[in-house]
């Protein structure tokens, strides 16, 4: 689109908690357009973090997604036939579409039986600050942290 900006979509907030965020998050884990199996894995994922944590599933899902959003990644630039890793600072709703990417990509990896499980896993790995997305996190953030002498480039 060269002259408008889209408009931003309205996303409802899901039906059991009442939260916009876990409809992202939801949308995210949903494959070929079965949002009621997406649901159900994350409501099942919900489920055993509570059993496992006696704690607050969402609050532990929140404080998991925390853990592995990361502030800052490297972004290719070509400057006089060389090409840089140039860290830039992430804007707030990519930051949390990368989290949530990262955190779904990482429990379909896991070694468990059901999906939902994997997703439990995963968010009490995150929760802990431990496990895959939280470990690509770190991992971003040692890349920008080395290539800092290059962030005069910044475009």
């Amino acid at each position: 689109m060269r002259k408008a900006k889209p408009k931003k979509r309205i996303i409802l907030p899901d039906p059991k908690f009442n939260d916009v965020l876990v409809t992202k998050f939801v949308n995210n884990i949903m494959l070929e357009g079965k949002k009621g199996l997406a649901y159900k894995i994350f409501y099942d994922a919900m489920d055993i973090v509570e059993e496992k944590t006696k704690e607050n599933g969402v609050e532990v899902w929140k404080k998991a997604l925390a853990n592995v959003t990361p502030s800052v990644e490297v972004r290719s630039r070509r400057i006089g036939g060389a090409t840089f890793q140039i860290p830039s600072e992430i804007r707030p709703g990519r930051k949390m579409s990368i989290g949530m990417k990262n955190l779904i990509g990482y429990a379909r990896k896991r070694h468990e039986k059901s999906m939902a499980q994997k997703l439990a896993g995963e968010i009490m790995a995150g929760y802990k600050e431990e496990g895959g997305a939280f470990k690509r996190k770190e991992d971003t953030h040692r890349m920008a942290d080395a290539n800092k002498a290059f962030s005069h480039f910044r475009f």
